[in-house]
Parts: structure tokens; C-alpha cells; sequence
């Protein structure tokens, strides 16, 4: 990897992908080249970059997605979808890039890594030419749960989610302001315009996300449990989610109980958080401050509150987390990926 590699933004006219151009910005990734991809449709549009690198501010000229796309592309940023990103593996790694890959397509797979930075970086270093990025979800709970198992082992972790609109793109956060729009304007059932989610979303909260599968929870759900196993690299470790849409734009939040092997005090684990990479203690319940996703959007970190023992197992404490789902639920924390394979110094 060069220390300026050239970076391609699959689906950079999508809500992750705008979000990919506005991380490499923000954290002035060191690119010597960004190129913008997406669909024949978009291709010709103009976006603006603030630049990053090598790169100067202005706007960059979307390019149609091709398998020739990635011939002498580094690193290939992608939040195109499933199908997408499994039939343009082959081009992107002959081409020599390494793909970090947002959707589900490969996480899962044996020879791919499912890399939160602050959690398992480490893992990057047996890659095969893709790095899967996690479920949003799943990002901002291991990230709070890490600390936690380096105090003591935790055996299990049940999570309930309350997940933006933002999760499910761009026509979904503009789907909850037309429904909300709506239905203050006095539209009710049959007359709200329902399109991204199975049911109305304003003034609602939905437990239906992803498909359901046939033991009655959904895949999102599913995703959650499997991907904290593979992440947290322990197999036997016990989750159960529920996993919720709420009205909300910007940021998910989770009320999260685990039980540990062994004794953890609340103070150990504020003590833990408080030491921990891109996590932020907010609780101080005198002055009624912990997280909250309608303030906190925009942010980069994963924030813990509501911090409490859990009475109900011998070992168990009970907190909230919040996390913007469009930074690090995705773009951000595929860009801390790349930062990762960047030669260092």
C-alpha cells in the first residue's frame, strides 16, 4: 500500500457515500487521488469535496461503475449494495485494490475480516483483498463492549436498538419528513405515503428490520448476534437483540445489559470507557446528562450512559449507547479501516 493511495468511492452520490467524501475530508485521509463512482444515471453529475490529501477542494465528476473502474485504484471505498459489491470483487481485487465493503455481502465469509478499529485491528492483516465493514448496529455495541471484556469476560449481552431512519438510506430519512409532514397537515392510515418501511414511521417506532427469518427474528438481528461473535473472536458468547426503527433521522441508540464471568463495577466500567479509544461517558443522571441520538448527530464517537448495575444476573451491569449511524456506523469507520493500512512513518 502506497503512503497516498488512490481511493474510489463505489456509490458516491448515495447517503454513505457522500458521507465516505466528507470523512476523507474530515480526517484528511492521505489520497493522491479520489475518484467518485456510481451508476450509468449519475455518471457526469458533480459533487462537491472538500478535498483531503493531495487532493484540492472543489468537485469531482461522477463516473459510471465499471469492472476497468479500479485499475490503479489503492483502496476501494463501497456502500453500492450487496450484488453490487459481489460481482465487482473480482475486478476490484485482479485490479489489486483492497475493497472495505459496507454492505452484507461478505462478512460472514471465513476469508474476510470484520474489523471495527478501536475493537479487532489486528484482523486486517489477513485480508484477502476485502475488509467487510459491520452492521451499524453491531459497530457501536462492540465498540462499547470491548472495553468491557478487557475488565472481564462476558458471557452474555442483550440489546434492544433504537435505529434511525438514516439506516435504510437516503429515501428512507426523506420518507419520515414527508410522513411527518403529512400527518400534522391530518393525513392518517391510507393516506401516508409509505415506500421504504413496512409501515408508517412518523409518530411510530416499527420492530421489522431487514427480512424476518424463520425462527421469528429478522436478519438485522441476526447480523447483530453473528457479527459480535466473529468481532469479539469468541464464539460462545451469548446475544439476543431486538432490533427497532424509530422516528429519528440521525443516530441509533441501544439499551444494552451483559453479564460478565466476574464481579465488574459500575466505576470500573465508566474508568474503562473513559480510557477507551472513540468512546464518550456521558452520565451524570443530577443533571440528567446521557445520550440522546437527536443531539449527537453528525458526531463521530460512540457515547455510554445510563450506566447502572443489572440486579437480574450475578454479574450484570445495564447502559445506553448512542452512535450517528451514517459516521460511525459506516463511513467513518470504513476510513479508520483505510487509515489502517496505511504504511506508517
Amino acid at each position: 500500500m502506497p503512503d497516498k493511495p488512490v481511493v474510489a468511492v463505489a456509490g458516491a452520490t448515495g447517503a454513505v457515500g457522500q458521507e465516505f467524501m466528507q470523512v476523507l475530508h474530515d480526517l484528511d485521509f492521505p489520497a493522491s487521488e479520489v475518484r467518485a463512482l456510481a451508476s450509468a444515471r449519475s455518471a457526469g453529475k458533480r459533487i462537491a469535496f472538500g478535498g483531503c490529501g493531495d487532493v484540492p477542494r472543489g468537485q469531482l465528476v461522477v463516473q459510471e461503475m465499471t469492472p476497468d473502474s479500479f485499475e490503479g485504484v489503492d483502496i476501494a471505498l463501497f456502500s453500492a449494495g450487496a450484488d453490487v459489491s459481489r460481482a465487482l470483487r473480482p475486478a476490484v481485487t485482479a485490479a489489486g485494490a483492497v475493497m472495505i465493503d459496507n454492505s452484507s455481502a461478505f462478512r460472514m465469509d471465513d476469508d474476510v475480516p470484520l474489523v471495527v478499529p478501536e475493537v479487532n485491528p489486528g484482523d486486517i492483516a489477513w485480508h484477502s483483498g476485502v475488509i467487510a465493514n459491520p452492521n451499524c448496529s453491531t459497530i457501536q455495541m462492540v465498540a462499547a463492549l470491548k472495553p468491557l471484556y478487557d475488565l472481564a469476560r462476558i458471557r452474555r449481552v442483550v440489546v434492544a436498538t433504537y435505529q434511525a431512519s438514516s439506516g435504510a438510506g437516503a429515501k428512507a430519512m426523506a420518507e419520515l419528513y414527508d410522513q411527518t409532514r403529512q400527518f400534522l397537515d391530518g393525513a392518517r392510515d391510507g393516506e401516508l405515503t409509505i415506500e421504504a418501511f413496512a409501515h408508517q414511521i412518523a409518530f411510530n417506532c416499527i420492530p421489522h428490520i431487514d427480512v424476518f427469518l424463520e425462527d421469528g427474528s429478522t436478519k438485522e438481528e441476526w447480523k447483530m448476534v453473528v457479527e459480535t461473535k466473529k468481532i469479539m473472536d469468541d464464539p460462545d458468547l451469548e446475544v439476543a437483540a431486538t432490533c427497532v426503527r424509530v422516528p429519528v433521522l440521525r443516530c441509533h441508540g441501544e439499551a444494552v445489559n451483559v453479564e460478565f464471568d466476574e464481579e465488574v463495577t459500575v466505576q470500573q466500567a465508566l474508568e474503562a470507557w473513559e480510557a477507551a479509544p472513540g468512546v464518550t461517558v456521558m452520565d451524570d443522571v443530577a443533571r440528567a446528562e446521557y445520550p440522546m441520538p437527536g443531539l449527537l448527530a453528525g458526531t463521530d464517537g460512540v457515547y455510554v450512559g445510563r450506566v447502572r448495575r443489572d440486579p437480574s444476573v450475578p454479574h450484570g451491569l445495564a447502559f445506553w449507547n448512542v452512535a450517528d449511524q451514517i459516521r460511525k456506523g459506516a463511513a467513518l469507520n470504513a476510513v479508520q479501516i483505510a487509515q489502517l493500512l496505511i504504511p506508517k512513518a
